[in-house]
């Protein structure tokens, strides 16, 4: 599998400066429509009720990455470096918005959902460039045997992916919450045509990212398949494991699942398209391929635990009334 993902690696990504503002200034659009439906009050449920919500952060800005970086080091001799830094990259991403309909399709607990990913949606602006720095620092001093002569060139600068998560995510956070503020209504009418849209640019971003390499994808798709199954698995096991472990109630635990197995892969694309970040000369295929893949995956294994969920419910509710 390693000398074939390689090819891969090989993959350089080339936008023009006028693309990648037309990309910034959507996907700063979306997030301000991800902005009008977070309620400060939101956050004060925290202290209302502690347990879940803070089990959940924990799953998702601590345990995730974590978790992550343990199973690459299952898999170092069977992935290339650049793979594993996309798998890093995704682990560092906040909850994708479209954990929320996830949820409510699973009768799960809507509210918790809609606050964690609030929370680390908002926390990302510092979250994602740590993680993604500190866990990716350790693959690279560590691990370093494993990564070849193209992972070399590869800097993580904090610093530019603070500035750059903050201007992409931070900003329009707080102007769609402000807005939200002080025009309720309207913003209660702009929230689902923002989702849809928000949606249909996360399409268009993996349609962007495969187009010009499409025959790859065809070809070693099975491998990518497989290492995103592994990883996007791992993340709702922690999600399950935790809420199981700690007893928290049925829906939340679904919450929690949900919401550490979903992320704002869009965002990692994003970051990769940015060349201050992830300068043009660097072959970064596999971190490309697996960040896209994962984004489409997620919805699949999304609606399939959401399924799973309701027949658990079913089942329950069937007892209960034989019971009687």
């Amino acid at each position: 599998m390693y000398e074939q993902l390689l090819n891969l690696d090989s993959i350089r990504l080339n936008f023009s400066a006028g693309g990648m503002r037309i990309i910034n200034f959507v996907l700063a659009l979306v997030m301000f429509g991800v902005a009008l439906g977070i309620k400060p009050a939101e956050f004060k449920n925290v202290l209302v009720r502690p347990k879940s919500a803070i089990l959940g952060l924990i799953c998702q800005l601590f345990l995730l990455p974590a978790m992550t970086f343990l199973l690459i080091i299952v898999f170092r001799n069977h992935i290339t470096p650049m793979v594993a830094m996309g798998m890093i990259l995704v682990a560092a991403c906040p909850g994708g918005n479209i954990s929320n309909f996830m949820s409510s399709l699973s009768k799960a607990n809507t509210e918790l959902s809609i606050m964690l990913t609030a929370i680390t949606t908002s926390t990302a602006t510092f979250m994602t460039p740590f993680n993604f720095a500190f866990w990716g620092g350790l693959y690279t001093r560590y691990l370093s045997r494993y990564a070849d002569a193209a992972l070399q060139p590869l800097h993580i600068d904090i610093w530019q992916t603070l500035e750059t998560v903050f201007i992409l995510l931070g900003v329009p956070l707080v102007l769609g919450m402000l807005f939200a503020h002080y025009f309720p209504k309207t913003a209660d009418k702009m929230k689902k045509p923002m989702q849809f849209f928000s949606l249909l640019f996360f399409i268009a971003l993996v349609v962007l990212s495969f187009s010009n390499n499409f025959s790859l994808f065809i070809q070693y798709i099975h491998y990518i398949f497989i290492i995103v199954f592994f990883h996007n698995a791992l993340a709702l096991s922690i999600g399950y494991g935790v809420g199981t472990v700690f007893r928290i109630p049925v829906k939340d635990r679904r919450t929690i699942t949900i919401e550490t197995g979903i992320q704002n892969s869009g965002l990692g694309l994003v970051l990769l398209f940015n060349p201050k970040i992830f300068p043009p000369e660097l072959a970064l295929g596999g971190m490309l391929f697996i960040t896209a893949w994962w984004g489409v995956w997620h919805i699949i294994s999304g609606l399939g635990v959401s399924v799973l969920f309701n027949a658990a419910s079913l089942r329950k509710q069937r007892r209960a009334c034989a019971q009687e």
